[in-house]
């Protein structure tokens, strides 16, 4: 077992960080790894129906990415909603706000805003007066690493094509590569996980097995639930898929609500994913000791030696990776 940060680090030139998206959508590339033999092809987003074989299901999470950061008017401090408590209370990141302590108040979003607690980990619950208008007011949650501000091209392609349940405020990145022409041609089902800020944080033990995965909200419906369980392999849409699939317990997959917290890393065992296709992911990250976890660590390594050697794309805007067992 790999059991050490240091065993996910690769060297990745920062121009290949991709800060903007490509023309079409489908027009990225998509590196093919057999996971079995860590056979590589290269190829291009638009064949990827013809990797779904008779059977299969492709699994999608519809999360619709919320224009989370907020800024207080007059501007200085910056509240970055995390998940929504109910109602207009609302579980935050505070910016700039070390004096935002109970009882302060702020007007923010067309409204004003109470600093309700204080948690241990220096998040604010904040109760609203009137819920914020997000759309007129918020800024969409592009990654650190873009090292630019929101534009207007990002509320479009920072969304998936299918998105519908709003509560993510971190784009499900695997799927901003479908159009409605490409989703038409393939069998699928919709979920729902709402990804969280803590996608991005990084692993800071030594001892991987030492990190605290943080918490996500997930639902599945009848319908899906369903259509799942009939297929013959279930073909996983992104890493949000991949922990609510393997969140489930042995047997039929049953319509629920719940939250998870699963870390997947070598050598954990998948369940119930047949195939992924993810974009390419941060050195040390816990997405890539998932994709580890499916493929084997070295032949995931390896796909990223080839990948940068081949000008792939990377990260939130970047191409993308089909790991397959065909």
């Amino acid at each position: 077992m790999s059991g050490h940060i240091s065993d996910y680090h690769y060297d990745l030139p920062p121009e290949l960080i991709a800060t903007t998206p490509t023309a079409r959508r489908d027009e990225s590339r998509m590196l093919v790894l057999h996971r079995t033999s860590g056979q590589i092809e290269h190829r291009s987003f638009r064949d990827f129906p013809s990797y779904i074989g008779e059977g299969d299901i492709v699994a999608l999470n519809d999360s619709r990415v919320i224009k989370a950061r907020l800024l207080t008017d007059p501007p200085g401090i910056e509240i970055f909603l995390l998940e929504n408590l109910g109602g207009t209370r609302w579980k935050c990141l505070v910016k700039h706000g070390r004096k935002l302590r109970p009882g302060t108040r702020v007007a923010i979003a067309g409204t004003t805003a109470e600093v309700a607690d204080v948690l241990p980990g220096g998040e604010r619950i904040m109760q609203f007066d009137e819920a914020p208008d997000l759309e007129k007011h918020g800024h969409m949650p592009l990654p650190p690493y873009f090292k630019r501000e929101a534009e207007k091209l990002d509320d479009e392609r920072y969304q998936t094509v299918y998105a519908n349940t709003p509560g993510s405020v971190a784009a499900p990145t695997a799927g901003l590569h479908f159009t409605p022409e490409i989703l038409s041609r393939i069998p699928h089902a919709f979920l729902t996980l709402h990804v969280g800020a803590g996608t991005f944080l990084p692993v800071k033990t030594e001892n991987i097995t030492d990190h605290e995965m943080h918490e996500e909200v997930y639902s599945i419906s009848a319908a899906t639930a369903s259509a799942l369980n009939s297929a013959k392999r279930i073909v996983a849409i992104g890493t949000t898929v991949t922990r609510v699939l393997e969140s489930q317990p042995a047997g039929p997959i049953q319509p629920c609500e719940g939250r998870t917290r699963i870390f997947i890393h070598p050598p954990y065992e998948f369940q119930k994913t047949g195939a992924l296709l993810t974009n390419f992911h941060l050195p040390e990250s816990t997405l890539l000791m998932l994709v580890s976890a499916l493929a084997g660590r070295e032949i995931i390594l390896n796909a990223y030696r080839e990948a940068i050697k081949e000008r792939y794309r990377f990260f939130s805007y970047g191409d993308c990776m089909l790991i397959t067992d065909k």
